[in-house]
């Protein structure tokens, strides 16, 4: 893969976590902000969820838009020091069509698969 190819496909990788934090981290807010001053006691709730639920599983969603952003990160750094779309384990390249669908790929398949 060249290196202006995956430049692009990190920087767009990188906008669209950015873009996901941004998202969940409103609305993570938005929970928090409309069961702050409210007497909710979701816990016997019979409708369904609770809001700890959904503050929970929107918090796990964030934390998941987080670790991709640092994966990219160092997705980057590597693209940078020239190891990107090198494996880690064996130091066999990592197939273009690996780091087009996974551009945070550290490792080739045949180490993916062990």
């Amino acid at each position: 893969m060249r290196h202006d190819e995956a430049l692009s496909l990190l920087s767009s990788a990188r906008a669209s976590a950015l873009s996901d934090i941004a998202t969940l981290g409103g609305e993570l807010a938005g929970i928090a902000a409309a069961t702050a001053d409210s007497n909710i006691d979701d816990e016997h709730d019979p409708e369904g969820t609770t809001v700890a639920f959904e503050r929970a599983q929107l918090a796990t969603v964030l934390d998941q838009a987080q670790l991709r952003l640092v994966q990219i990160d160092e997705a980057d750094a590597r693209l940078r020091a020239g190891r990107f779309g090198w494996c880690e384990r064996c130091s066999a390249p990592i197939g273009d069509e690996r780091l087009s669908a996974i551009p945070t790929a550290r490792l080739c398949i045949a180490c993916a698969s062990r």
